[in-house]
Order: C-alpha cells, then sequence, then structure tokens
C-alpha cells in the first residue's frame, strides 16, 4: 500500500506541502482536506486581489528581521527555501513575479488568480486529492499512524498527517490536535488598526502622512513610517509594525491605550518651536494655517493649528508664544485614546500557535507525535505585512513537504 499523506488546509501553506511531498514521493498517495467551500481563500484576497507572494529581500539575514515572532527558527529554515527560491519556483512554472517600490512582490498578470490557479494545476497534474467541505474534528494516533474524524462524521486514515490550518484567534480551536511537548503558545491578533473615536483627526479620513513615529506611551514599543488617517483612527505600514511587534502587550492591555505620534519624526520638541520661530520671522504676513514648514498635508497641519488655539485668520507675525508652543507640542507629542482595533483587510494574521521549540526544526515534525507534521501560520510565526507571511507559508510547507514522506 503506498504511503497516504493528508494535509489539513487548502490554504498557501497547505497546498505548498501537499505539491512538496508529491514531488519529492511520488509513489505517495496525497490528499488536502479544507473545512471550506473553496481552497486558497486568503491567496485570493490578499494584496487587494493580487496575492502579495512575497517580499524582494534575498538576504535571509535581513528577511528575519520582519518577523515579530520566529526570528531565530527561521535563521534555520529559511536557507532551506527562501525569498529567491520562491521566485525561481513560480518562475518555473510560468509564473513571473514583479517587485514594486516597497519592496512586494506580486505576479506580474497583478492578479491572485494567477497563483491560485498555478497551486491548482500542480497539484492536479501530480494526483493531488482536493476535498472542500471536510473539517476534521479530531485527530488521533493509532499505533504508528493516524485517524481523522471529520464533522460530517467520516473517518479516514493516514500514514503522515500535515496540520497547515492558518491561525486560530482562540486558544480552545486548537484542542483537536493531539498534545505536544511545549505547551500551545496562546494566540492573540496580529497585524491590526487602532480605533480612537474621540479623535479630533476622525474627519481628515483618507489623509496619508508619509513618515511620522508612533509609540504606545509607557512602553518601550516604537515604529517609523506613513501613517494613514481613518474614519475609525489610524492605519498604515507604522501602526501595522507597532500592532505586530506590541501584538501581545496590546492584547494584556484589551487594546486599550494611549498612542503617541510624532509628526516630524526627525526632530523633537525644542527643534520644531525653533524652526516655528524662524518660520514666523521669514514669513511674518502669511495666514498659519496656509503656511507650514514641515511639508505636512494641509489638512493636518490645519487641525493642528485649530488644536492649538490658532485662529484661521492668525497671521504668523502675530503669533504668540503661547500658542507657537502648543503648536510645536501637537507636532511631536500628539496623543490619541485607542479603545479598541480593526482588521486590516485582508491580512489577517496570528501571534502565537504550536510552539516551533515542540518540533525537530530541520523537519517540521513533532517530537512527541512522530509523523504528525506542522507548517505555515499554525505555527508560532508572524512577519509584518508586506508578503512575509506569504514566504513563511511557502518555506515551512516546503520544508514539511520534503520530509513527510521519509522513513
Amino acid at each position: 500500500m503506498s504511503l497516504r499523506i493528508i494535509v489539513i488546509g487548502g490554504g498557501a501553506a497547505g497546498f505548498f506541502g501537499a505539491i512538496t511531498a508529491a514531488e519529492t514521493f511520488p509513489d505517495a498517495s496525497v490528499t488536502i482536506l479544507e473545512k471550506n467551500r473553496t481552497v486558497l481563500n486568503k491567496v485570493r484576497i490578499s494584496g487587494g486581489g493580487r496575492c502579495n507572494v512575497t517580499h524582494a529581500c534575498f538576504d535571509n539575514r535581513q528577511l528575519i528581521r520582519y518577523y515579530p515572532r520566529g526570528e531565530k527558527p527561521l535563521r534555520t529554515l529559511l536557507p532551506v527555501f527562501d525569498a529567491a527560491a520562491t521566485v525561481r519556483w513560480f518562475e518555473s512554472r510560468g509564473v513571473s513575479l514583479k517587485t514594486e517600490a516597497d519592496g512586494r512582490m506580486f505576479p506580474t498578470t497583478n492578479t491572485s488568480e494567477t497563483i491560485v490557479d498555478c497551486l491548482l494545476d500542480t497539484a492536479r497534474k501530480l494526483g493531488i486529492s482536493v476535498r472542500t467541505s471536510c473539517g476534521v474534528e479530531s485527530l488521533s494516533p493509532t499505533g504508528s499512524n493516524w485517524t481523522l474524524h471529520l464533522l460530517n462524521g467520516e473517518r479516514l486514515e493516514a500514514d503522515r498527517v500535515l496540520v497547515a490550518t492558518g491561525g486560530y484567534p482562540q486558544r480552545p480551536s486548537y484542542d483537536w490536535l493531539p498534545e505536544q511537548n511545549e505547551p500551545l503558545i496562546s494566540p492573540v491578533p496580529s497585524l491590526f488598526t487602532f480605533n480612537t473615536p474621540g479623535s479630533f483627526l476622525l474627519p481628515l479620513a483618507g489623509v496619508s502622512v508619509p513618515d511620522a513615529k508612533v509609540y504606545v506611551v509607557e512602553t518601550r514599543q516604537e515604529q517609523r513610517g506613513p501613517v494613514l488617517l481613518t474614519h475609525w483612527g489610524f492605519s498604515g505600514p507604522a501602526v501595522l509594525r507597532l500592532s505586530a511587534w506590541a501584538a501581545r502587550e496590546l492584547a494584556e492591555r484589551d487594546y486599550r491605550f494611549t498612542l503617541r505620534i510624532n509628526w516630524t519624526p526627525d526632530l523633537n520638541d525644542n527643534s520644531v518651536r525653533v524652526a516655528l520661530q524662524n518660520f514666523r520671522q521669514q514669513n511674518g504676513r502669511k495666514q498659519v494655517i496656509s503656511q507650514n514648514p514641515f511639508g505636512l498635508p494641509g489638512r493636518l497641519w490645519q487641525a493642528l493649528a485649530s488644536q492649538s488655539d490658532i485662529a484661521v485668520e492668525q497671521r504668523w507675525a502675530d503669533l504668540p508664544a503661547k500658542p507657537l508652543n502648543r503648536l510645536a507640542e501637537r507636532m511631536t507629542n500628539s496623543q490619541f485614546e485607542v479603545e479598541g482595533k480593526s482588521t486590516f483587510k485582508e491580512e489577517f494574521v496570528t501571534c502565537g500557535g504550536i510552539s516551533l521549540d515542540a518540533l525537530t526544526l530541520q523537519t517540521l515534525e513533532s517530537r512527541a507525535q512522530p509523523g504528525l507534521f506542522f507548517a505555515g501560520e499554525v505555527l508560532n510565526v508572524d512577519g509584518i505585512t508586506g508578503g512575509f507571511n506569504f514566504q513563511n507559508a511557502w518555506t515551512t510547507g516546503y520544508i514539511a513537504g520534503r520530509h513527510i514522506g521519509m522513513v
């Protein structure tokens, strides 16, 4: 009888693991079980429907810095199958990738269906069976094999199992898995935006600031980069990175904290004050709200000036010291009370999951349960937005697939 391999999860990691297993062990039978009616759903919607396949960072020492969780194990995993290998893999199957200015890589067709079709066609050619609407209720070892009880009452037997179900939002969702040596790392959300219902900037939804520093007050967590003002609060790369790196601290605070923003990240309060004083001397006849020396979006500048009690008709020459000082404070130390979070588009990611200490790192096989492998976001590995989470899926799916059929 041929080796029976079952992959639980029809996402990026599941398909990549199944394809790699079928290519590496051609005599094995490989089956993908997906609980939803369709497969590769996150691949379809990611990147605004374009699929951010990976990131154009081909130095693995730099690449690992984009992962708030998993940096240490990725030092071992990435050299086996990294971003360059991902590009080669897809190009060898007729899918060309392009690099955008921020390093994100997409198919040149600008549609995620290109990636979906590539994975589906490759799986089909390899004879991989794909079953949808097949959720797994329980997974248990039976001797050297595995028994899977499906939600529809069906029972399946397998010699090897790859779990690639993605992340779960709550700890009980992992209860169907067999016990591991290491405790499960409790899951919390990562990559989310901040809700600030009391913010005076809510009317400015859609305004983008190219460069700002964002801080979680009373912690060491800070990030720098573009910030987007939204009708519920704040988003943009700097906020998303902050949410990822501070995921656990923010969860412990129940997503209620003070956010501080420096809109002039290269300057402090004193240097901004000096710059404003110099600008006042040189532009005395101009209105404060119509001219600013920092290149900030006009609507943001006007809002900061208004919050500093500067009237619309106020001229620079007549600006008193107190409102000027308040404006310098608003520029470098705007504070907002965050009262919750929102999911960022399709970039829902879980911080936490199966500890890699419970696995043999070179194979991603369970130490406690031989024949059981893990890949993708179900692991305690997560990256910031930009193609890094898909790269983790390709890398870990490939490694698990390469080893799942070995004796």
